[in-house]
């Protein structure tokens, strides 16, 4: 959802730091208002920012969270080498938190996340605020989680949820306004099976595409007169139809390609939807 949705506030009230005002969250069958402690040991957080304690060293903190979750000894040390490794934490074990960069900060808050081996892990924003090369890190370590985990993350970053998701949930204004796979949202988009044509040069092409009743429209790019994306009617595939037609018709083409669809189209058609019921 967009900034303000109710993405952070929906993910304290799963993990039991706000009361909703009405309804319930159940983990597992434990609700989280009437059976908080069995509940909150299914789950792992990692708040907004991933906050800790920023004098304390990675390992002496990770040891601290141990500590807390009642893990000694030899268990305690297995379980700090287990996320140490599992995030890729050892180059900086020893360093003070203050001293990390926000990619790592993040990592801290990962291994902090998952020290107990949760079944469930909310993540709030876990990449918000990180260079392309720590987003994708930290992308592919929430991918490695959930081959053994559910998973759940909040982001109002599109790339995200195709990046990393199998299911998405859109809010606005505290509503749920779409609920769906990445693909079966990009199919609602209006731009789903379309067709994108970059020619080499100027060509009229609604005579050549009047007969294909499963057109809905040609749009050109604004600026680059070259390129135009050809609208498909709802649930058609017109991809076969405009490349036999280009062919019979020596279109001048440098590139044709099928557009899967467009979450960004489908997200400000839903968000501003929510919007305006809010």
């Amino acid at each position: 959802g967009p900034n303000g949705a109710g993405k952070s506030t929906t993910m304290k009230i799963i993990t039991g730091f706000l009361a909703p005002t009405s309804g319930s969250v159940t983990v597992d069958g434990h609700n989280i208002a009437t059976d908080a402690l069995a509940a909150k040991a299914l789950m792992g957080y990692l708040p907004e920012g991933a906050p800790s304690y920023g004098d304390m060293t990675t390992l002496g903190f990770l040891r601290f969270v141990g500590e807390i979750r009642g893990y000694r000894g030899d268990e305690l040390v297995q379980r700090v080498g287990r996320v140490l490794a599992e995030v890729e934490l050892g180059s900086v074990a020893l360093q003070k938190i203050d001293t990390l960069s926000k990619g790592f900060k993040r990592r801290v808050g990962l291994a902090q996340a998952i020290m107990h081996d949760p079944k469930v892990l909310i993540l709030d924003e876990p990449t918000d605020g990180l260079d392309p090369n720590q987003k994708q890190h930290v992308r592919e370590l929430i991918k490695n989680l959930a081959r053994d985990k559910i998973v759940i993350i909040s982001t109002h970053i599109l790339e995200e949820v195709s990046a990393v998701c199998t299911r998405a949930v859109i809010i606005a204004n505290g509503r749920l306004v779409a609920d769906g796979t990445p693909a079966e949202l990009e199919a609602s988009s209006k731009y789903h099976q379309a067709v994108n044509v970059r020619l080499t040069q100027p060509l009229e092409l609604g005579g050549h595409l009047e007969s294909l009743a499963d057109i809905a429209g040609i749009e050109v790019d604004a600026e680059d007169s070259l390129s135009l994306r050809i609208l498909a009617q709802a649930g058609k595939s017109i991809y076969s139809q405009v490349a036999k037609i280009a062919q019979e018709q020596n279109w001048p083409i440098a590139e044709m390609t099928v557009v899967r669809g467009q979450l960004e189209d489908v997200f400000k058609q839903v968000t501003a939807g929510g919007a305006r019921r809010g």
